[in-house]
């Protein structure tokens, strides 16, 4: 999902700085910035921005539908997406759709095979000529794996089944009953799994010791246990080990069956080797024709072992976990989210303890594994095939920063889904992190791990849309990437381009994705959008994303009580507010990276900062972190002795994590927290608000002097930025106004060191346009946003150009022209027009009309007296909107404020005026109750969605 990298693209990609462990999984980190690549000399940048490269407009991830692709319609999608702005694309085999799709009769290239790989070649070959990128994902579907893997090659998992029982009992239970109650309802279970029980245990609640535990596994006759129960309250415990317990999810043929077992280096070795040597062997070398190699996030639905897993752990953690296991398991479902974290046993207070340390042992062991198994395996695959690595390095089982430190692309993701689930643009949560959020809880350690190690290519699977597909506007897509941008992503993959050809019957192929394709109504204005985003990629990634502030989250707590989450949407989480302390500090003008134990580790601790690679901290945040290594805290000691600061949310650290020798680390944990507390003012507990969380950050801001390098007079929920620094010492800000309806007015002031010696520019992202930002003596400006608005601020050396000023809402001789209008309902898939008359504007949903799918026209004659300086504001409209007055194109508005100047469109006297505004399709795509596709994408669509012009459309003049 990212665009190739040429060479006189100017993106840092940074050789690498290592982190470490608890053992060393990455290497030592140097103290300078490694990073090679061109740097644009003074000026260039801005006529970058001007007229980007494709290589910075957005790239689609591209389904190759069943793989029923022909070389003659994969070269006219490459020119339509092409001609919408796009600039490359994730070639991505899956599986054909559902929904009775009609395949017309196209046949599926089977994975790998010499005619699929010939239409790889004609992709590479066409993309070339069109000067746009590729990339390939590795395997199908997700997690990929193959029909060909075998025994240990396959996806394994631990799972346990407990049962409560009361005696004096005569019990019994048979071993096909067990693996029946143990088997997780996970959502693509393989049909060739084996299952095997490898323990039977009887213990005593409450439970206090493994000598407890009694065997049950000789008590089996003819595939059933029978046994007694003694009086009292007793629980049974089963542990069950299922082979290949996984099927690829969507994977196209070819790439269907088991999934890889991702804890065997062999076998990860061996399945991409076959993907590439079948590859060049018949084409060459990749490297002349991709940029990158992708895997998507790890969704491993909680595999867990391998064949050598309990050998391993034993090596590193020094003892046994077997006996342990039933204990330290939950109960796993669907994606391995647990469906309880109630035990069944009730656990003495001592042996909890000791569960929890087995438990991040357990966890930790399983991440070390799979970044050394699958992650480098996996990079070493990469660098051998000279092209870049791009990954989504996160799900259920890896480091959440550390797996995405050393891939050349890392990858987060945003969603759609949040529109309608979490009301994205509507609100702003504070009970939900989720709730009016497109960007995920990864994207901060994503972007974090690439600033870390000096990289600005930060990639991101863009507004993924498996549920409002026909809903989506550009207005909507606007702000959820607007928010993934503010998280620290410089490049956008859209999700996704449908492989769907022209003849398909309506509305095409339909994978997933937010209904790009020539049929939607929007697509005409599709180009807007990709320019749009273009031009911010190219600034943002010729920049390095600013922070002095770094946080450490609660994760080895969360793994020793929970367990691993399956990010990028964990289904629960120890601190249910993390996410909204680094939004608090964007929000309160200053800008902050995740940081981990690792990294903190392995860091300098030199004249009051926290010193990593490129990166430097003076202040940072532990969220309610409770563990942690000893050698963490010896470091954070360091850090505060030299004059740095903590600030511990709710709680301070008072123990260390795992089982070895945990008496001797606890007391070494506790001795280096209680030095830092005699450092006065340097180690400092803090206490989480009820609520208003940037409320209470912009008062800690004041009560220990964290001066932002920017002011906002009125912090608001829904305004964010963040900081880039350019190569010839531009200072670059990007500001996101996230609501779809309200407006925000704030002053904003500059610090100093940014204004000094520069000058601030508004940079139109729409026009490519630059217009001087004219600052008042305090370094500040009054900066008015409007709906799903943005802003991009650079400070350079330029001097001369056109003042910034922005269309007013509201003027002089002001005039309302809502009531009486002829409208004109051009239908985009009936080809048929009605006429109506409007005595007064309204959302089309409250009309006949709300099932309307197209263009509505609306006419209006006016009459003007003098048409100097007038403007035209159409307020609320639902859909893209383009203004015609006499005939003459006043310009497209795709979202939040529609504001036109048309005096030199005006004349004197009468006056013809003309509303365009296209509209959504979901509302029409549900009436067509025959189309078994239209259904199936609609039918969990309750809510009837606004559309048309809804006003007040007013004129007035606007004063010089």
């Amino acid at each position: 999902m990212q665009r190739r990298s040429f060479i006189k693209q100017s993106v840092l990609w940074t050789a690498g700085c290592a982190v470490g462990s608890r053992m060393p999984l990455w290497g030592a980190v140097s103290g300078t910035d490694e990073a090679t690549g061109a740097t644009l000399r003074s000026g260039e940048l801005y006529k970058l921005f001007r007229n980007p490269q494709s290589i910075y407009r957005p790239f689609v991830r591209w389904w190759w539908n069943g793989d029923k692709v022909e070389a003659d319609e994969l070269k006219r999608e490459l020119h339509l997406l092409k001609d919408a702005g796009i600039g490359g694309v994730e070639i991505n085999p899956v599986k054909f759709p559902g929904n009775d799709t009609d395949d017309l009769g196209k046949k599926s290239l089977h994975w790998l095979s010499d005619e699929w790989i010939d239409m790889l070649q004609v992709t590479f070959d066409e993309a070339k000529s069109l000067d746009m990128t590729c990339d390939l994902i590795v395997g199908s579907g997700w997690p990929f794996g193959a029909e060909f893997l075998t025994g240990d090659e396959r996806a394994d998992v631990v799972v346990n089944y407990s049962e409560k029982l009361s005696g004096p009992i005569d019990y019994e239970v048979s071993r096909d009953g067990l693996f029946c109650a143990a088997d997780p309802a996970i959502s693509s279970p393989f049909l060739g799994k084996k299952m095997e029980l490898v323990s039977l245990q009887l213990v005593p609640e409450p439970f206090g010791s493994l000598d407890q535990a009694i065997d049950l596994m000789k008590n089996e006759v003819d595939g059933t246990f029978k046994f007694k129960v003694p009086d009292g309250k007793y629980v049974l415990f089963a542990l069950v080990k299922i082979r290949g317990f996984l099927e690829v999810i969507n994977g196209a043929p070819g790439a269907t069956g088991p999934v890889l077992n991702h804890f065997n280096k062999p076998a990860v070795q061996k399945y991409l080797n076959n993907m590439s040597d079948k590859i060049q062997n018949r084409l060459g070398p990749l490297s002349g024709n991709i940029r990158s190699l992708f895997t998507d996030s790890m969704e491993l639905e909680g595999s867990n072992w391998s064949y050598d897993m309990a050998e391993e752990f034993k090596k590193r953690r020094g003892y046994d976990v077997q006996p342990y296991l039933p204990f330290i398991l939950f109960k796993m479902g669907s994606m391995g989210n647990v469906l309880t974290y109630e035990p069944k046993v009730e656990f003495t207070p001592e042996l909890d303890d000791t569960i929890q340390r087995v438990r991040y042992d357990f966890e930790y062991t399983k991440a070390e594994l799979l970044r050394e198994r699958f992650t480098q395996t996996y990079l070493d695959w990469c660098k051998s095939l000279n092209v870049k690595s791009r990954a989504q390095a996160y799900g259920r089982g890896f480091f959440p920063l550390e797996s995405s430190l050393d891939y050349d692309i890392p990858e987060c993701e945003s969603w759609t889904m949040t529109w309608l689930r979490h009301r994205l643009g509507e609100e702003m949560s504070e009970e939900d992190y989720r709730r009016g959020r497109a960007y995920t809880m990864v994207n901060k350690y994503v972007s974090s791990a690439a600033h870390l190690r000096g990289k600005r290519l930060v990639s991101c699977e863009e507004m993924t849309n498996t549920y409002t597909v026909f809903n989506m506007t550009l207005e909507l897509l606007k702000i959820g990437g607007d928010q993934t941008a503010i998280s620290g992503v410089t490049h956008s993959i859209f999700h996704g381009f449908n492989y769907s050809p022209k003849e398909a019957p309506f509305p095409g192929w339909i994978r997933y994705g937010a209904y790009y394709n020539e049929n939607n109504n929007w697509w005409p204005y599709f180009k807007y959008y990709t320019a749009y985003k273009g031009r911010l990629a190219s600034a943002l990634q010729h920049g390095t994303m600013y922070a002095d502030i770094a946080i450490l989250n609660p994760i080895a707590d969360m793994w020793s009580t929970l367990g691993m989450q399956n990010e990028p949407f964990p289904a629960t989480t120890n601190v249910k507010y993390k996410t909204l302390v680094w939004e608090a500090i964007s929000k309160n003008g200053s800008g902050c990276d995740y940081l981990s134990e690792s990294i903190i580790r392995d860091a300098e601790m030199k004249d009051g900062y926290l010193c990593y690679g490129p990166r430097k901290y003076k202040t940072l945040f532990l969220i309610e972190v409770e563990s942690m290594e000893p050698a963490t805290a010896r470091k954070l000691y360091d850090f505060v002795a030299c004059g740095g600061r903590i600030f511990c949310i709710e709680a301070y650290p008072h123990k260390s994590v795992g089982l070895r020798d945990h008496d001797k680390h606890d007391r070494e944990v506790q001795e280096y927290v209680e030095k830092m507390k005699q450092m006065d003012g340097r180690f400092v507990l803090l206490h989480k608000p009820e609520k208003d969380f940037v409320g209470w950050y912009q008062g800690v801001q004041k009560e220990y002097g964290l001066a932002p390098y920017l002011t906002i007079e009125k912090p608001d929920l829904y305004l964010m930025q963040n900081r880039y620094q350019g190569d010839n010492k531009e200072e670059i800000f990007f500001f996101s106004y996230a609501h779809r309806y309200d407006s925000h007015q704030t002053r904003i002031t500059f610090s100093n060191e940014i204004v000094k010696g520069r000058q601030g520019w508004v940079w139109d992202l729409e026009t490519g346009e630059r217009y001087r930002l004219p600052l008042d003596v305090n370094n500040s400006y009054l900066f008015d946003f409007g709906p799903a608005d943005s802003l991009l601020i650079v400070f350079d050396k330029q001097k001369r150009g056109n003042d910034y000023k922005p269309l007013p809402v509201s003027g002089t001789d002001l005039k309302d022209f809502s009531s009486d209008w002829d409208v004109e309902f051009r239908h985009s898939r009936e080809n048929t027009v009605q006429n109506a008359h409007f005595d007064k504007l309204k959302d089309l949903k409250e009309t006949d009309y709300v099932d309307f799918c197209g263009t509505v026209v609306y006419k209006k004659k006016i009459n003007v007296s003098s048409p100097a300086s007038m403007t035209l504001n159409l307020g609320l409209v639902h859909g893209v909107s383009e203004v015609f007055v006499n005939g003459q194109n006043c310009g497209v508005k795709w979202y939040g404020r529609r504001i036109h100047p048309i005096a030199t469109q005006l004349k004197q006297g009468e006056n013809t005026i003309e509303i365009h505004v296209v509209t959504v399709m979901g509302n029409y795509m549900k009436t067509l109750t025959d189309n078994k596709i239209a259904q199936a994408w609609t039918k969990r669509q309750d809510v009837v969605q606004p559309a048309g012009l809804v006003g007040p459309v007013t004129m007035y003049r606007v004063e010089s």
